[in-house]
């Protein structure tokens, strides 16, 4: 059963958007979508009067090997040419689909045609409401990126013994506060996060997570220590005891291939409406993580594709870890999880 104020947070947003009566909107979705969050932005949309029309393509079987989820790449589209030719010619797609676009090998023709894509990421409607952006967050995002993309060094460090650096010259840099409203860009909805794609062989150092960091692939927080050494850019060991370790570990190699082990994105969360407990309360079919990955003052590593450095991989790891400092330039931006 769909509620009102579900509705009343869709066209919130998509006023932020600046959605206009003369624009092709196009409502992409496919098979396997949350439809309630389909039918959410068709409603919407409806009550804007809005001329808008849905695609919905098949979701692609699983392949078989490891279970590639939460990863930001949707295959939906892939042997889907006449698909992505309707949404090239677009003016806004709203992406629906369950993994999204935002690393999608099709993802740069539909920008590069001159479409904004807002992705709605995979959460139950109630995260969406909860987290509909504020419109200050656009300001202290891009201070964030201005910040990274002016940047020589980022180093994070923590109690728990991690201390990782990132040569921040060349890396491309982005910020999401939640809506677009200009030609040619994405951005996902819950927002409130900056990351930066390193260049090559830039990361090195060691991650230490402690029990109550997170592990966003596989939908649970930390209950042991694992600690992660990083050589230009790879991951070169995964040392713990626990579970936690074990299952990273085989994740990894099961994938058979080293990009994997690489380095995809750094970066921190600035949503002060994203709940920490958040993973707790929903089951793992109604969450994406998304709000976690926002959570205000989390360092953000993650592992997997990186277009950036030329890497593309099934494999992606998005591994929040609380309680840190991050300097730039040594002057820092978060100190022992807190924004600055």
């Amino acid at each position: 059963m769909l509620e009102s104020d579900w509705v009343s947070s869709f066209i919130e947003v998509f006023t932020l958007c600046k959605f206009r009566a003369e624009e092709d909107i196009v409502v992409l979705s496919e098979s396997q979508s949350r439809a309630q969050n389909v039918l959410l932005a068709e409603l919407a949309l409806g009550q804007m009067e809005l001329r808008h029309y849905r695609l919905t393509v098949p979701t692609p079987p699983a392949p078989a090997g490891p279970i590639a989820k939460s990863t930001g790449a949707s295959q939906a589209l892939s042997g889907q040419p006449a698909a992505v030719k309707a949404l090239s010619e677009a003016d806004v797609v709203i992406d629906l689909t369950v993994e999204g676009l935002m690393h999608a090998p099709e993802t740069p023709q539909i920008l590069k045609g001159g479409a904004r894509i807002l992705n709605i990421s995979n959460e139950h409607p109630e995260a969406l409401a909860r987290l509909v952006p504020q419109a200050d967050m656009k300001g202290a995002v891009k201070e964030a990126v201005a910040r990274c993309r002016a940047a020589k060094a980022m180093r994070v460090t923590s109690p728990g013994g991690t201390d990782l650096t990132v040569a921040m010259e060349g890396a491309a840099t982005v910020g999401i506060w939640g809506w677009t409203d200009r030609p040619g860009t994405l951005a996902h909805w819950p927002g409130g996060l900056v990351v930066s794609f390193p260049k090559s062989g830039t990361v090195n150092g060691r991650l230490a997570y402690q029990p109550g960091d997170i592990n966003l692939t596989f939908k649970r927080y930390f209950e042991s220590a694992v600690e992660m050494t990083l050589e230009n850019d790879f991951v070169t060991k995964v040392e713990g005891r626990g579970t936690d370790a074990l299952l990273m570990r085989d994740y990894l190699a099961s994938f058979e291939e080293p990009e994997a082990y690489a380095t995809s994105h750094v970066g921190w969360g600035m949503n002060p409406g994203a709940r920490y407990e958040a993973l707790t309360m929903y089951d793992k079919a109604d969450t994406n993580g998304t709000e976690l990955r926002a959570l205000a003052g989390n360092f953000l590593y993650s592992t997997g594709a990186n277009e950036f450095a030329g890497r593309f991989t099934r494999g992606h790891f998005d591994l929040p870890m609380m309680g840190c400092d991050i300097a730039l330039d040594g002057a820092k931006v978060v100190e022992r999880g807190t924004l600055l």
